[in-house]
């Protein structure tokens, strides 16, 4: 080995290391200090002494603004990979010993969110070795992660067939059409799928897949849909209906204790509930990780049980 790697090796630590990888990709000392439980002042000491180590910047400020430096670039390069190899030894080291250990990366779409705690618990159990990270975002930056293969599984409804996408169903996602106790429709022993539509309907925001599926069963059946207000999240949809705004077609599974209070009510719309599927999607070209066939493998073995678990708590 090179002296001057041998001295460059003696005054790098993997702290350093982390602090900087979390500074990269947070763009941010005090956010990194947050995510490690470091003051800002040692997150900036620990870049200046790698900076020191390395006699090149890292970071610089433009305005109030942080930017990496070209050499902080190649360090990113060079970092990334020394953690993916500790990653990969710590997976090999588990699976030697037949167990399974890593991170792994869900991404849940915001109608998704009431399923995946459900999921996580027996099987974080039967694994307790594996890191799990959930990130909630509507249906449109779900599709955007997966093109860039920023995360390990998706969690979504409507699947897009036109993407080389493996896909496991394993839920079934009722949509139901709701109003408010005491809402006019409520008195009526059937509802017209446009009468319930022109009730002042509530919609979530464009990339929503609860949205698109609604729309896309009123596009099939010749249905005219005018939202009279979009809001950008289930919650805030179904507090809007419980205030009186309009109506709105929900998630069964994010409305449950509403329905069972009452404060929601399911209208009587022909051709509703409209039903789907839950899935975990990848693409199909990424080779799983041990922590992701774990996941799937303990989804695909569980199916029956997820649908009674929520069969009951729907009754």
């Amino acid at each position: 080995m090179p002296l001057s790697i041998q001295k460059l090796a003696s005054r790098l630590t993997f702290r350093q290391l982390q602090v900087f990888k979390a500074v990269y990709e947070l763009e941010s000392y005090s956010r990194a200090g947050e995510l490690l439980g470091l003051t800002q002042p040692a997150v900036s000491s620990q870049v200046r002494h790698l900076e020191q180590a390395l006699g090149m910047p890292l970071f610089e400020y433009v305005g109030r603004r942080l930017y990496c430096t070209a050499a902080g670039e190649e360090m990113a390069a060079c970092v990334s990979s020394v953690f993916g190899e500790l990653e990969r030894v710590q997976n090999s080291l588990a699976a030697l010993q037949g167990r399974v250990a890593g991170e792994l990366k869900l991404v849940a779409v915001n109608s998704a969110q009431y399923v995946v705690p459900y999921l996580l618990r027996a099987f974080l159990n039967l694994n307790p070795e594996v890191t799990v990270s959930v990130t909630v975002v509507n249906r449109a930056a779900a599709l955007q992660r997966l093109n860039e293969n920023r995360d390990d599984l998706v969690i979504m409804g409507m699947v897009p067939s036109e993407r080389p996408l493996a896909s496991l169903p394993f839920l079934d996602n009722e949509l139901v059409p709701v109003a408010p106790e005491g809402h006019p429709l409520l008195r009526q022993a059937s509802v017209s799928p446009q009468e319930f539509l022109d009730s002042q309907l509530l919609v979530r925001e464009s990339g929503s897949g609860s949205r698109l599926a609604m729309e896309l069963h009123c596009q099939q059946q010749r249905l005219r849909v005018d939202p009279s207000m979009e809001l950008g999240s289930n919650d805030a949809l179904k507090h809007g209906v419980m205030a009186g705004l309009g109506v709105a077609v929900l998630p069964k599974l994010s409305v449950l204790s509403e329905l069972a209070l009452g404060s929601l009510q399911a209208v009587p719309v022909a051709g509703f509930p409209l039903r789907r599927s839950w899935c975990v999607v990848y693409p199909q070209a990424r080779h799983p990780t041990p922590a992701m066939r774990a996941f799937l493998d303990y989804i695909q073995q569980n199916i029956r049980q997820f649908e009674q678990m929520f069969l009951r708590r729907s009754g």
